[in-house]
């Protein structure tokens, strides 16, 4: 597997595959034709239908400024869902064609080019980790420190203080969303409303669905977010660690952490399976954020490996078949509501595996593979293209 450096990223949301990997990829294009005097970027199938929403012309044309750009946008079903090809001309002469294919978490890839892809663990699944740190005695901080090296410390750190920064800026600003839809920020009214709740458990759903919602509009204005492990599902994880620092006392250093053990389960879910909802559908976001804060919340809970394998094991296992239909393909309607959801569900499957854990039958790689398969066998239209589902009828009413 690769290092969390690759999973956890700073950026600009919207959209990790739509945004950030367009624009990491257009960075490329430009630096290695500086003589270029105009580009045609041809978006095909999910990039084609929901990347305007996505701003992916609108990255790709920024990065590339102050070059013309023109676009053009296609459906092949041979090709990637989030294919995308640069042509390169100098005049009115092509000197080069880069073909790219967007793969989740603003990671790509190059086809026909070196793709230097780093592995720093030996391990790919959850069973062969498991049965390591039970050899060598280890918990799965100390596993990803071992692989990692002393200085991920340092990277987590920065990844916590964004993740705060993110649901505290998310919390203090209010206005409309940018985009057609005009969708009102809602964070910081369920914020006031979990100061008058008159239950622990209705503040408690109160509040991580603010902080939820803080990342995620946040994420639906372009601001500065991290990938955990998407844009559209950036909401997720910081909503569980902000909750439990600030109302469970939890220091920064164990927050730390579980943020390494929420990479672990990130990482295994992208090596095996997907994190793209143009792949897989919203249960390869939402769901592996789920899963990720799930861990994340066990290991707070100085819950046992078994234990923390069984809390993310729930939390994918109840977002299988989770379609990916963002309406007018921006990433607010569902994806904002979804994420303080998950939230919340992340929080109650570790609370059963607490308890559980004996009784189990169905092992978290057995769901890494059972969502992957599902994703596959899904309808392309419920994968990011806003043909389908909610973002079907929602155009058919207007």
């Amino acid at each position: 597997m690769q290092s969390l450096r690759k999973l956890y990223k700073i950026g600009h949301g919207p959209s990790s595959s739509h945004t950030m990997g367009p624009g990491f990829a257009a960075s490329y294009v430009k630096e290695k034709h500086k003589n270029a005097t105009r580009y045609v970027v041809t978006l095909y199938n999910s990039l084609a239908l929901t990347g305007k929403g996505h701003l992916t012309d609108a990255i790709i044309e920024q990065t590339l400024s102050p070059i013309p750009v023109e676009f053009k946008f296609n459906i092949d079903i041979k090709q990637h869902p989030n294919f995308f090809v640069f042509e390169v001309y100098h005049n009115e002469t092509l000197i080069d064609t880069v073909s790219v294919r967007s793969i989740g978490g603003g990671d790509i890839l190059y086809d026909n080019e070196e793709n230097h892809i780093e592995m720093i663990y030996p391990h790919q699944s959850f069973d062969e980790i498991k049965a390591y740190c039970k050899k060598e005695e280890l918990d799965l901080y100390t596993y990803v420190k071992r692989f990692e090296g002393p200085t991920i410390d340092t990277f987590l750190n920065e990844i916590w203080t964004q993740l705060q920064k993110t649901v505290e800026t998310g919390l203090k600003t209010e206005g409309v969303l940018p985009g057609d839809l005009k969708v009102q920020r809602k964070a910081k009214t369920l914020m006031d409303r979990a100061k008058t709740t008159e239950t622990d458990a209705q503040r408690q759903n109160r509040l991580v669905s603010a902080y939820a919602f803080a990342a995620s509009e946040e994420n639906g204005a372009g601001g500065i977010i991290v990938t955990a492990p998407t844009c559209g599902a950036s909401g997720v994880l910081p909503a569980v660690l902000y909750y439990m620092k600030h109302h469970h006392q939890m220091s920064d250093q164990k927050i730390i952490e579980s943020l390494a053990v929420a990479g672990i389960i990130g990482n295994i879910i992208k090596t095996n399976a997907t994190i793209s909802g143009a792949v897989g559908g919203c249960q390869a976001e939402v769901g592996s954020a789920c899963s990720m804060a799930a861990a994340a919340h066990a290991y707070l809970s100085d819950l046992e490996i078994e234990q923390i394998e069984y809390a993310a094991e729930i939390a994918m296992e109840h977002h299988l078949g989770l379609t990916c239909d963002p309406i007018d393909g921006y990433v607010q309607i569902p994806c904002i509501e979804r994420n303080a959801v998950a939230g919340i569900r992340a929080i109650n499957a570790s609370g059963l595996s607490e308890f559980l854990t004996d009784t189990r039958k169905i092992s978290f790689d057995m769901i890494v593979h059972t969502m992957y398969q599902t994703g596959l066998d899904m309808h392309p239209k419920y994968k990011e293209t806003a043909e389908a589902g909610m973002a079907y009828f929602y155009k058919q009413k207007k």
